[in-house]
């Protein structure tokens, strides 16, 4: 953006042509966004009745010019600071479905990668020729690699060594400051004059690497496509699992059919581009996959992402995982698995699982990775 807005300006820019007669005119750049802003949002059927943006009918018409996507889409890049891009990014390909955004090389070449627009591409990508896919594939790479970087550092982070009380250590670690036993040894050395308490020795815990050994995680990703985001950080998530010794890491997706990806978990980009957005859901057909899967019950964590709307037989599911609990699985069916851990699922079906012993609820790959470690030091 390259003027400062007033905040006359800003609300014009809210509520559009209709709102000129009484919010008065617009700097040079205030107008542009406002054409911009007119271009996709006077789309809306029922503006003219709200009477907010597009009051003045025009559409995408910039009086004289008309912007077709690619040059739309610089213009917005011009303009508008990157958060603001990236929501209008989503709203012009999930709202109005301007699928030119993903499936044109032009655009796709000079177009930010960010998160919405990986998404886009995997609901949109079975309408792309073959330069558009390599175009599409870039953006996927990018934005994944960004994903990978941050949440490697999270799950690194959550299975670190547990720390052993029962052993001291000579390493000097905030982390591992023994409080009360370093209380308790300098209570001698406290001043009442000076209110305080002077520390001869200092004692820290010590750290054991957690055992992964003969562990296995089972992620279980729904491919309808409201789960996308879930699916996203289900791949990359899996693939920073993988790199962990010892711990066996599965990726299954699934609708009515089941799709083992296991072996493209190192390359997340690759798996992406595998799957399948859409289609039904047969929830219970994919865990009796799972539980096929598991070699020893009680080192095993069987992760199902889903919004939990069973296509199939719903009594089948439930029994199918009570039988997993029963033997000593851990199992987790998560509503969502990605960065705002906001699921929405069908909240009968995940009480009748709660109920068989299952862990229901949605979380952030950090906060996964962080029960992964909890349940294998237990």
């Amino acid at each position: 953006m390259t003027e400062e807005l007033s905040t006359l300006e800003r609300w014009r820019l809210i509520l559009g042509n209709a709102a000129a007669t009484s919010l008065g005119g617009l700097g040079a750049d205030a107008a542009a966004m406002d054409a911009a802003l007119a271009w996709l949002y006077d789309r809306e059927p029922d503006q003219a009745r709200r009477g907010v943006r597009g009051g003045s009918g025009r559409g995408a018409d910039l009086s004289p010019s008309c912007l077709d996507v690619p040059r739309w889409l610089d213009e917005v890049q011009r303009l508008f600071p990157k958060e603001t891009i990236e929501r209008i990014e989503r709203d012009a390909v999930e709202r109005y479905e301007i699928l030119e955004l993903v499936t044109n090389v032009e655009v796709l070449e000079r177009i930010e990668p960010n998160a919405a627009l990986l998404e886009a591409v995997l609901k949109t990508k079975h309408l792309m020729n073959e330069d558009v896919l390599a175009a599409a594939r870039k953006i996927v790479k990018a934005v994944v690699e960004q994903l990978m970087e941050a949440l490697a550092r999270e799950i690194r982070s959550a299975t670190r060594g547990a720390i052993d009380r029962r052993r001291r250590s000579l390493l000097k670690n905030s982390k591992n400051f023994d409080f009360r036993r370093t209380l308790k040894k300098n209570l001698g050395n406290y001043r009442p004059d000076e209110r305080k308490l002077y520390l001869d020795q200092t004692f820290f815990f010590s750290r054991v690497r957690r055992h992964t050994e003969r562990w296995q995680v089972i992620l279980l990703v729904d491919q309808s496509g409201s789960m996308v985001s879930s699916v996203i950080h289900s791949a990359v998530t899996a693939a920073c699992l993988w790199s962990l010794p010892g711990l066996r890491t599965h990726l299954v997706a699934f609708d009515t059919s089941v799709v083992d990806l296991t072996e493209d978990v190192t390359d997340p980009v690759e798996l992406l581009m595998k799957v399948q957005l859409g289609g039904g859901t047969d929830i219970g057909k994919a865990v009796r996959y799972a539980a096929d899967l598991v070699d020893s019950p009680r080192r095993a964590i069987l992760v199902v992402i889903s919004d939990l709307y069973e296509g199939g037989d719903p009594n089948q599911l439930v029994r199918s995982v009570k039988a997993l609990t029963e033997q000593g699985t851990q199992v987790l069916a998560l509503g969502a698995l990605d960065a705002d851990a906001t699921g929405a699922y069908d909240v009968a079906m995940a009480e009748r699982l709660a109920q068989v012993g299952a862990h229901v609820g949605a979380m952030t790959p950090g906060h996964l990775a962080a029960f992964v470690a909890e349940a294998m030091g237990r």
